[in-house]
């Protein structure tokens, strides 16, 4: 945003995302977000879902929850380090698990940050301009 007006500024290029997350309400959230700052949004309800769009299209960010039906965040993001194409996308892990162990196990399956719900907007914001490079108003 420009810090004179409630006008975002344009991403260009434009930064694509993928969400991840089986809730509706989350994706909504989190799209509406990202949307307002100017990144071009996909969304998927499950981890398998997402694996076909992420091989289909190329993105600059996943942004993952773990527990999901099908195949949950943490096959999600093995599968993409595994896949060459994907390897070097960035990932952000969302969920309400707060676990030491929730987190570390995110980490291992190739997660780059975690954070827990509910998150603040603005967190979740300046998180994903962090991960993509875009710089912060």
């Amino acid at each position: 945003m420009n810090q004179h007006t409630s006008i975002p500024v344009p991403i260009d290029p434009p930064m694509r995302v993928l969400i991840v997350d089986d809730t509706l309400t989350v994706r909504l959230y989190c799209s509406q977000i990202l949307k307002r700052a100017g990144f071009l949004v996909s969304e998927a309800i499950n981890g398998l879902e997402g694996l076909e769009a992420a091989l289909k299209e190329s993105f600059d960010l996943f942004v993952v929850d773990i527990n999901m039906q099908k195949m949950d965040g943490y096959a999600f993001l093995a599968e993409a380090r595994r896949h060459p194409d994907l390897r070097h996308v960035p990932a952000v892990m969302m969920s309400t698990e707060q676990g030491q162990e929730d987190i570390q196990r995110a980490y291992l399956a190739g997660a780059n940050f975690y954070l827990t719900k509910p998150v603040e907007p603005n967190r979740f914001l300046s998180t994903v301009q962090l991960m993509t490079g875009v710089p912060c108003p």
